[in-house]
């Protein structure tokens, strides 16, 4: 699971980044709304959209955070379901281990007991002709 921890810590490390970019773009949009309206400056139908392009910009980002958040999650319940599992194959290893060794165990008692070897407390001998 090493390889999903490092998607992980990428993909963590990517939406910092455009966390990190969206408040840029914010601020850089207010900065420029803030002087257009000190200025009392008329902006034409490009600076307008200029402005525009900062919200969508941001938009686009956060719709690529909420993207990285739902792989995340997905590889959480991933992650969990493989320990799970592993846990569950891990117990009925556990389980198949000691049955065999039970019919191990049976099928030496059984051979000794067929080769004239009882190991119970008996004082007469068995003889097998």
């Amino acid at each position: 699971m090493m390889m999903l921890s490092a998607i992980k810590e990428l993909l963590e490390h990517i939406k910092e980044v455009q966390q990190d970019t969206i408040k840029l773009s914010q601020d850089s949009t207010m900065m420029l709304s803030r002087f257009i309206e000190e200025s009392k400056v008329e902006i034409d139908d490009n600076a307008a959209t200029a402005l525009q392009y900062q919200d969508i910009i941001s938009q686009q980002l956060t719709a690529t955070i909420e993207a990285i958040d739902s792989t995340e999650k997905s590889i959480d319940i991933f992650e969990n379901a493989y320990q799970s599992d592993e846990i569950v194959a891990t117990n009925s290893l556990e389980k198949l281990q000691k049955k065999l060794n039970l019919t191990l165990d049976d099928a030496k008692r059984k051979r000794d007991a067929f080769s004239g070897k009882l190991t119970h407390k008996q004082e007469d001998e068995i003889e097998f002709f």
